[in-house]
């Protein structure tokens, strides 16, 4: 079993709870404290995961929200089986066939 990270971004949730349903309410808080997004950029950042984030805007949201990063970013993994590639008897599975060369024949004209 292999152990594969993943998270919950919950800032659109808590964006609801202190009563901000406009993305583009974001923008000129996050200016306020030096992070400079556009209406876009900001749009993306509520409405789906971001794979990569600022230190500075994380710290931002938080200010602005007045949450934790816990309370943002949930953390969870998940328990993912992995296939063996083996080729020995160990592996449980017999190994895929191997491909062959082709080989090209002249035609014969008699």
């Amino acid at each position: 079993m292999i152990k594969k990270m993943g998270y919950h971004w919950h800032l659109r949730q808590i964006m609801a709870k202190q009563g901000m349903f406009q993305t583009s309410d974001l923008v000129p808080l996050l200016a306020e404290r030096g992070v400079h997004l556009s209406r876009e950029q900001v749009y993306r950042l509520v409405t789906q995961p971001p794979q990569r984030l600022s230190m500075d805007t994380l710290a931002a949201l938080c200010d602005i929200l007045g949450c934790g990063v816990q309370e943002l970013i949930e953390v969870t993994t998940v328990e993912q089986s992995v296939r063996k590639t083996g080729t020995g008897p160990s592996s449980g599975t017999s190994a895929p066939p191997q491909p062959r060369r082709a080989s090209i024949r002249r035609p014969d004209f008699s």
